[in-house]
């Protein structure tokens, strides 16, 4: 139980909260701070003020509490993603949809680490993680914006729908990875958001049809 008026321990979740979400908020912090594969899940349960036993209740194993806390996060953020429905221009809508992205992220420091460092491994038991029902359905929205701009004809012919939409995720994932490698290990990049909007703006643009 937390004192009043103590400090909060780093990865305890608030007084009150379910095991299975102290369990969701332990995880997230010590797989972040220490990574997937250096984190036991004795030490989850024991930050969470749980058993190991309700960890394999709720989730099943490990991966799949990494699994949980991924589509959690996604989750969040897919209520935001029905703003851009309202917006006339297609063009826009990936440009906002990009932007309620790195706002989410930018919120959440230990949730953008373990999407772009863990999230793409294979783990023992051969899964992709990042691969969950949040994600597919942020694939379904930005299809299905790019595919509104094709019949628009807005959008270039030449190219599949899938590699457009391919580039355009993984130049703004990349960047975003290398800004959680630049905090963590001093690596070059030091541009902020407003650099990466700029850059996906242009990358766009290079789909666009040309009048």
């Amino acid at each position: 139980m937390m004192i009043q008026g103590a400090t909060p321990i780093a990865g305890q979740a608030p007084e009150g909260t379910s095991s299975r979400d102290r369990i969701l908020f332990a995880a997230k912090h010590l797989f972040a701070k220490e990574g997937y594969e250096n984190t036991s899940t004795s030490a989850i349960a024991r930050l969470a003020g749980t058993s190991e036993s309700q960890l394999v209740k709720h989730f099943g194993s490990k991966e799949g509490l990494l699994e949980a806390i991924f589509d959690a996060g996604w989750a969040e953020m897919s209520y935001s993603f029905r703003a851009i429905q309202d917006l006339s221009s297609p063009a826009e809508k990936l440009e906002v949809l990009l932007e309620l992205i790195l706002t989410a992220l930018d919120r959440d420091p230990e949730l953008k680490e373990l999407m772009l460092l863990e999230g793409r491994r294979i783990r023992k038991e051969g899964r992709i993680v990042l691969l969950t029902r949040g994600y597919q359905q942020f694939v379904q929205v930005m299809d299905s914006v790019l595919l509104e701009m094709r019949a628009r004809g807005e959008l270039r012919d030449d190219i599949h729908i899938d590699a457009i939409r391919s580039g355009l995720a993984a130049m703004f994932e990349g960047m975003m990875r290398d800004q959680v490698i630049a905090v963590r290990m001093g690596f070059p990049p030091t541009y902020d958001s407003a650099e990466v909007k700029k850059v996906f703006k242009v990358v766009l643009a290079g789909f666009v049809k040309r009048g």
